[in-house]
């Protein structure tokens, strides 16, 4: 799992890529793939100062592993700015009540 994703980021920095625009990098992926290639994105920025703009649907990844988050509904930006700003009085705000549900049950 994650070896695509893992592969296309290993040619981005030979290719001297100086940002890596990942589009649903953890999408079909199991948990620990999908955290060890939100590490690496993680670590690139952090070490080698790249550039990494990600498009999730995860939430909890958006929370967990990026600095700032822009939040979409229906095409229009809903929040703009630190993800430790999205608390779940704010992600309720976003995506309604079932907002909360569906997080929790996903713990569960």
């Amino acid at each position: 799992g994650g070896q695509q994703q893992r592969g296309a980021i290993a040619r981005a920095i030979v290719q001297g890529a100086k940002a890596i625009l990942a589009d649903e990098p953890v999408a079909s992926l199991d948990p620990v793939s999908a955290r060890k290639v939100m590490e690496l994105l993680v670590e690139l920025n952090k070490r080698d100062g790249m550039g990494v703009i990600v498009t999730l649907h995860q939430v909890d990844y958006a929370i967990r592993y990026c600095n700032r988050v822009i939040a979409l509904q229906k095409g229009k930006v809903v929040y703009d700015g630190p993800s430790t700003g999205l608390d779940t009085k704010r992600l309720i705000e976003i995506y309604g009540p079932e907002y909360e549900d569906a997080f929790w049950e996903a713990k569960a």
